[in-house]
């Protein structure tokens, strides 16, 4: 599975789940009117509304990115010492 068909079947689930949220919570406001605020129903789509389009625009961000590249090997090679000893031409050990 490539990384766009990843991106989108997760944006697809997590905005149905909170799609979902957002009925349960204005069913809730609507059936209890007495235990909630006069603005809930106000404030509960505000809120969903703002987070459905926040991961909205992630899931779209993500979705046009350009695919990582992996850096290319150097052709020098490091070698990291503890000691390092420097010889010269007339130096005997």
């Amino acid at each position: 599975m490539s990384k766009k068909e990843r991106v989108f079947l997760v944006t697809v689930i997590i905005e149905a789940a909170l799609a979902g949220l957002w009925w349960c919570l204005a069913s809730y406001g609507m059936a209890n009117p007495d235990h909630v605020t006069a603005d809930f129903q106000q404030v509960v789509g505000q809120t969903m509304g703002t987070a459905m389009g926040a991961l909205l625009g992630i899931g779209v961000m993500c979705f046009s990115s350009p695919p990582a590249t992996t850096a290319k090997p150097s052709k020098t090679r490091c070698v990291i010492r503890a000691t390092c000893v420097h010889l010269d031409a007339q130096s005997t050990l």
